[in-house]
């Protein structure tokens, strides 16, 4: 992969201009972190060379004047909200995460509750985590907000809520998804500090948009693309234009709330340490990107790759249209269609020639190899097995897995499981693998070349079954499906 993102200048940089950002205050520093501290993957693939684990280095720089306060809407514990990329509970979400930093060796401070009117599932939380020696805080909702400032000012908003005792410079307030409550928790603290004759700051880490990339720039674009079921909007800073003359990119929210916080700062301070949104970020991304070109054409294919999720999201019945069609927006922006996707392109071609489903994976030295459906396999475990033996170097009229070693896995399906489906998934066919491989060794090498499918772009001509999908993920692999379904819905609605 072409490398267009400086990762170490990356974590050096940002380091020092945290570290400075906690000077300009009274040595204390309300940090709120927007997206993943660890496994971002959206940004390593739109900005490649950045690693997924950057911002959780980055704080492992910092470990000694840092810690962690996780927050969470006690609305989001009540309704059980779910986290889309992990299929857990928010709740569950801050217990992993509280064992992750602490395996990291950072330090978890405590855990904030917000948005609270009572919830008993909130209360039993907080419970749950006092058991386990964690400090639990409580915010409260208040009436009118963010709107009503005289409220919130007050010994009846902010006042209201608990403070948070933390006992190092930087505080990083982080959450298990949007919506949770960091600014809030983060506006609470300085009213509280300010209390208490501590001039404490707030500043904002989000990676994107970038701020110092132009508006239409594809990475800006593809962050767009990521957050269409948000309705985020890339737009002009117009407060920091005015201040500066200086043309800076910032998101709607942030620009939309900016006149509020600007009131809140000054009710709190006397008067605002910030002129601008981008005042207020310390992302330094944009000054890393040593190959824009390169950034460019990465962005642009995550852009469609988000097409593809949201028309199959839309197939499913799990999103409007108004997701794929900003996206679509969102392309013609770019200049892009599907055709830009080369496996897309080369999946439809071997479908078509062979009509029945198809696949497609492009190696990282930019061969194409396809797979089609077959007795035994369907189109992505036959896709897998050509495209070890093409890495393996071995001969693509050799079985490394012999049709009698499917068969009892068929039969096992098809008369023990009530499957309807005798072909095997991917799963199936690298277990299959994996038995061969203690004889045939063939087969072991095949199967060692599993780690070099990491960061290969994939493309499957209808959509595959979550077992499928969750393998394809597993490896490491880029995939995108066309949103159409291999079988009626309506007569096998199992067997996508």
């Amino acid at each position: 992969m072409r490398i267009g993102f400086d990762n170490e200048k990356y974590l050096k940089m940002q380091s020092e201009h945290i570290r400075n950002r906690i000077n300009k205050f009274d040595n204390k520093l309300y940090l709120e972190f927007g997206g993943k501290l660890f496994d971002d993957y959206h940004a390593s693939r739109v900005l490649p060379g950045f690693a997924p684990d950057s911002k959780l280095r980055l704080l492992k720089e910092l470990s000694d004047q840092a810690e962690i306060v996780i927050v969470i809407s006690a609305k989001d514990i009540e309704k059980n909200k779910i986290r889309g990329d992990l299929g857990i509970t928010y709740d569950t979400d801050v217990l992993r995460l509280i064992d992750t930093y602490r395996e990291q060796g950072l330090y978890v401070g405590s855990v904030t509750i917000t948005q609270f009117s009572g919830q008993e599932s909130a209360l039993l939380f907080k419970n749950r985590l006092e058991k386990l020696n964690i400090p639990v805080y409580i915010h409260y909702v208040i009436p009118g907000y963010p709107s009503n400032v005289p409220l919130i000012i007050s010994d009846e908003g902010y006042g209201k809520n608990d403070y948070i005792r933390t006992t190092r410079p930087l505080v990083i307030v982080t959450a298990p998804g949007p919506g949770s409550g960091k600014m809030a928790t983060c506006l609470s603290q300085l009213y509280h500090e300010h209390k208490r004759g501590i001039h404490a700051g707030y500043a904002k880490f989000e990676t994107f948009p970038i701020w110092n990339l132009p508006l239409k720039h594809p990475v800006n674009l593809a962050y767009e693309a990521a957050t269409a079921d948000l309705n985020d909007v890339n737009m002009i800073d117009p407060f920091h234009l005015e201040a500066y003359g200086e043309t800076t990119v910032n998101y709607n929210r942030d620009v939309e709330i900016f006149p509020v916080l600007n009131t809140i700062f000054e009710k709190i301070y006397g008067e605002s340490p910030y002129k601008s949104p981008t005042d207020m970020g310390v992302n330094m991304a944009g000054n890393c990107i040593c190959d824009d070109e390169a950034c460019q054409e990465a962005s642009k294919q995550e852009i469609i790759r988000r097409y593809y999720t949201a028309l199959n999201a839309l197939v499913k019945g799990e999103s409007s249209d108004k997701e794929a069609q900003k996206i679509e927006l969102l392309m013609n922006m770019a200049g892009i269609t599907t055709a830009d996707r080369k496996v897309a392109v080369k999946a439809l071609e071997r479908a078509k020639k062979t009509k029945g489903p198809a696949a497609a994976l492009e190696l990282e030295d930019g061969r194409i190899i396809t797979g089609k459906t077959t007795n035994l396999l369907g189109a992505s475990a036959a896709l897998l097995l050509n495209v070890l033996k093409v890495l393996a170097g071995i001969d693509h009229e050799l079985h490394i897995i012999s049709p009698e070693s499917i068969e009892p896995i068929q039969k096992l399906k098809v008369d023990y499981l009530q499957s309807k489906n005798p072909r095997l998934h991917t799963d199936e066919v690298l277990i299959a693998l994996s038995a061969s491989a203690a004889a045939n060794k063939e087969a072991r090498l095949a199967l060692s070349q599993l780690p070099k499918l990491k960061g290969c772009q994939a493309h499957t001509s209808v959509m595959l079954s979550s077992v499928d999908i969750k393998i394809f993920k597993k490896l490491g692999v880029q995939l995108t499906c066309e949103a159409v379904y291999e079988h009626s819905i309506l007569t096998d609605p199992t067997n996508p």
